[in-house]
């Protein structure tokens, strides 16, 4: 097996030692300061000369310190000589700007491609990106693993007889689909109006929900106020008040957690790829996602292949 090092950022280092525990490996010693002004300053503590480094960070809030923070860490593995940089961006931010939404307006998606790889990083390794259209951005090799088995198998004995899987919007069928698939269910769909990146409005509901539990699904969870405006057009079908959400991300900004506990969701069910902190309303259940991420760096390490991880595999 290539020898290799396994770097924690400051996003989640809580998922980095887990994943460096599943790997029976110890974290590569690194000092991540940041100056008063805001500045990040990143410096190796050990040598990665000809080594294969992985850099855990998810670019979750606040994004964009935590996004250069990842450009510096592989800029200084870079200069360091590794051989080759992995970066596990088991949340990937700006991954919903994927197309320009005014003649004047950027692809920021495609920008944080182009930067990763300037700073020298040879592969991305993600999970459930927003958009699958940001595997066209990059000119490296993206691997774009999935959660839904690892959160199917959580929901599996919790979920109540006769219940349905809910797509909160039409960007989220696909993923139901696999859901429901998994969870031998039926899917309904909820036709969502964006009105500002804060607000939305779900008009109608198609499926039969009526008298049914309903567990809803998205890769991404931020606001809550698509999940929470889905529940008030399933309760106006008929909904039985019995109402799950899954999710891979748990963003979960400020007031997202009340405002799906108002709602009425009994629980909710997210991994760890984005820190939780869980105030228990609503219920929570965190699912660890560094077994997967873990078996992504045996198998690259080793030439194997990643497809069976990959949400390639189940479309």
């Amino acid at each position: 097996m290539t020898e290799f090092k396994v770097f924690a950022g400051t996003a989640n280092p809580h998922l980095a030692a887990a994943v460096a525990r599943e790997l029976r490996v110890q974290l590569a010693d690194a000092t991540i300061e940041r100056f008063p002004d805001g500045e990040i300053s990143v410096a190796l503590g050990e040598s990665v000369r000809g080594r294969e480094v992985f850099i855990v960070q998810p670019t979750s809030p606040p994004v964009s310190d935590h996004l250069v923070e990842l450009l510096a860490f592989a800029d200084a593995c870079r200069r360091a000589a590794a051989e080759r940089i992995t970066a596990i961006v088991p949340y990937f931010g700006y991954s919903r700007s994927d197309r320009r939404q005014g003649r004047r307006a950027p692809v920021s998606a495609s920008l944080v491609a182009m930067l990763l790889e300037t700073v020298g990083v040879a592969r991305v390794v993600t999970l459930d990106a927003h958009s699958a259209q940001l595997e066209g951005f990059f000119r490296i090799p993206i691997d774009n693993l999935t959660a839904v088995p690892v959160l199917c198998r959580a929901l599996t004995e919790r979920v109540p007889a006769g219940a349905v899987v809910v797509a909160p919007d039409l960007g989220a069928v696909r993923l139901a689909t696999h859901y429901g698939e998994r969870l031998s269910l039926p899917v309904a769909i909820c036709h969502k109006q964006r009105l500002s990146g804060a607000e939305v409005k779900v008009e109608q509901v198609v499926g039969d929900v009526r008298d049914r539990a309903c567990v809803i699904v998205d890769d991404m969870i931020t606001t809550g106020g698509t999940v929470v405006e889905c529940i008030a057009a399933l309760r106006r079908a008929g909904a039985r008040a019995e109402f799950t959400v899954a999710a891979t991300h748990g963003v979960l900004v400020d007031g997202a957690r009340a405002r799906l506990a108002a709602a009425g969701v009994r629980e909710l069910v997210t991994t760890d790829t984005i820190t939780q902190y869980d105030d228990g309303r609503p219920p929570s259940r965190v699912i660890s996602s560094a077994p997967s991420l873990a078996d992504v760096v045996r198998r690259l390490v080793t030439d194997r292949s990643l497809h069976e991880l990959t949400s390639l595999a189940y479309a």
